[in-house]
């Protein structure tokens, strides 16, 4: 997923260049992708930067198969995104098999694709996945964060619970929402893991969603959001998988520096 508008960064932060290679952060996560076993490429974008995610994948992927979705063209027209379940279904017609939803400016790691790619193995209609990360993988050395915790009861994720004040202390500790938490604390960090036929699901809660809110400017359909409904409808069941990625990402200009700065190695 590409389409975002970057706010606070004040870019497209979906074609920063955090790479010794001047790669982005989505070049880092295709090239992962296809070497642990996953055979196409979707990008979401829209309309308006298109042309410069074309030109930036030929650069660093050329000859390489990639579909293209303009997810403002599935509509309503608005200013800003219709969320994270709208992307998706703006790429329903280029998705026939099992299928991994991430953001495109994150680095997930070499290994928390070889682990969806074992998860999609098991994919089947009423069942997802949400690879999960360990806190203290990401937040950042210093400042406040918000993350997404991952509810599980007995095998299976059961909702997520968005948390502030998620942050590393002076003495070295985690802290999230002033409580103490272990470095291992699951968080999502919106990679998920889906059964094609999960698409019909959505669609309905869209169209139930734009009932709702088709006038509200800043109304998201969100993945988690859905994906919580469907879990206490009864159609859905969420295995959560946990990456031991050290995952990367970018909120604000000043945190590019410390992205290249991790990733010069990688």
């Amino acid at each position: 997923m590409a389409a975002g508008l970057g706010s606070r960064f004040g870019g497209v932060k979906q074609l920063a260049r955090v790479g010794a290679g001047g790669e982005a952060f989505l070049d880092f996560s295709i090239n992962d992708a296809v070497a642990a076993g996953f055979s196409s490429v979707v990008l979401i974008v829209r309309t308006e930067i298109e042309t410069d995610v074309r030109a930036h994948m030929a650069e660093l992927h050329p000859g390489m198969e990639i579909t293209y979705v303009c997810q403002d063209h599935l509509g309503p027209e608005r200013a800003k995104p219709w969320g994270t379940t709208h992307a998706v279904l703006s790429a329903a017609r280029a998705i026939n098999a099992p299928f991994s939803v991430i953001n495109a400016d994150d680095y997930y790691g070499a290994e928390t694709f070889r682990l969806a790619v074992e998860e999609l193995a098991l994919s089947e209609p009423g069942r997802a996945a949400n690879v999960a990360f360990e806190m203290g993988k990401t937040v950042p050395p210093r400042g406040a964060v918000t993350r997404a915790v991952v509810q599980i009861e007995g095998e299976y994720f059961s909702g997520l619970v968005e948390t502030e004040g998620c942050e590393r202390i002076e003495d070295g500790s985690l802290v999230a929402g002033h409580e103490a938490v272990g470095e291992d604390t699951p968080v999502s960090m919106n990679f998920w893991c889906f059964h094609p036929s999960v698409l019909d699901n959505f669609q309905s809660q869209w169209e139930q969603f734009l009932d709702k809110h088709a006038h509200e400017p800043k109304a998201e359909a969100q993945l988690p959001t859905m994906v919580n409904e469907l879990i206490a409808s009864g159609d859905l069941k969420v295995a959560v998988v946990r990456s031991p990625e050290q995952w990367i990402g970018i909120t604000n200009p000043e945190d590019l520096d410390l992205a290249i700065a991790a990733l010069s190695n990688r």
